[in-house]
Parts: C-alpha cells; structure tokens; sequence
C-alpha cells in the first residue's frame, strides 16, 4: 500500500545556507531552555502495556481537521506503545501535577514503568490511552502518520476526543524548573 507523502517535493533549501554548520547539540538545549512551554504527559495503551512520559515537544498543526504533533524519543519505551497502538493521550497538566510531570520524566527516586501511574487518577476515553483525569486537558488521539526525525519520532495525530476544566494554573517548563502560571 503507497502512502501520498505530504511533502514539497517541488522545493529546495537554500545551497548557501545548506552549506553552512549547524550550532552544537548543548548550545541547542542551553538555548531552547529559556523557551517556557506547556508541561504534558504524553501516554499510551497497547494491550495491558502502558506507558508514559512527560513532554514538551507538542504542537497544535490545525484545527480542522483537529490535528496534533507530537514528539517523542525513539528509546523510550512509550515510543513502542504509541506506535504499536496507533493511539496516545496528550495531557496537559495543571500547576498542582508537578509530581505528576516528575514521574514520568523519571526524576521520583525508584519511580519506572508502571509505578508511574500511581501519581494521579487515571481514567481511559475513546483510544484506550490513560487519560488524567484534572488535567487542564486531554486530547485522545489516533496516529495519523509517523515521520522519522533524527532521535524522535514525529507522531501526527487526530483528536478524536478532548475534555477541559476551565479553572487552574498552567504548568509550565523554564530554565530547568517547573512553574506555575496563574490563569
């Protein structure tokens, strides 16, 4: 079965530039980390497999149709999950989770796998993939399309369900702290 790729094949980048050298992975990270961006644990089911993993790298593509980008590295075990399920749960946590976001970034002491999901209350909507619940949001998700990306994969994904609360402070990521911003 061929897949239309969803590619300018039309177009070239700049020779000029092309040529030139890219910045150092750590001038990167040291750089990226005065970005402040939204706290999410990204999550998955396949079977009674699940795992989780907080996450920084998603992004809203369009509206309609109601699609996501997510990006996630390709050693970590819920890359697997998400890829073997076709579906994943991007939950975008509130001020009060940050233990919640510690644990799946693996920064709780002898917290792995499913141990994880001992921090919140977890519930499941339409894909099978955790969803916490207080979270300032959930968007359950199927996988659209997987793209390749160095050390990530690029899921892109459709929101085939999504609920909100419309009180609480956002948790955000800065400088190498979690923050809340007040709404």
């Amino acid at each position: 079965m061929s897949q239309a790729i969803n590619q300018r094949l039309d177009w070239n980048p700049n020779a000029k530039l092309a040529a030139l050298p890219t910045v150092t992975s750590k001038d990167h990270c040291y750089g990226m980390r005065h970005f402040a961006v939204g706290v999410t644990v990204i999550t998955a089911r396949h079977g009674e497999a699940k795992a989780g993993l907080t996450a920084t790298a998603v992004c809203s593509v369009t509206a309609d149709p109601p699609r996501l980008v997510v990006f996630v590295n390709k050693n970590v075990v819920a890359s697997e999950i998400i890829l073997n399920s076709g579906a994943l749960c991007v939950n975008v946590l509130a001020g009060e989770q940050e233990e919640v976001a510690k644990a799946f970034a693996s920064m709780i002491k002898d917290v792995h796998g499913d141990a994880r999901f001992a921090y919140g209350e977890w519930c499941e909507q339409v894909s099978g993939a955790p969803a916490l619940d207080g979270a300032l949001a959930n968007f359950d998700c199927r996988v659209i399309k997987v793209f390749d990306e160095s050390t990530h994969h690029a899921f892109l994904c459709e929101v085939l369900a999504m609920r909100e609360r419309n009180d609480g402070e956002a948790l955000i990521y800065l400088n190498g702290n979690f923050r809340r911003v007040p709404q």
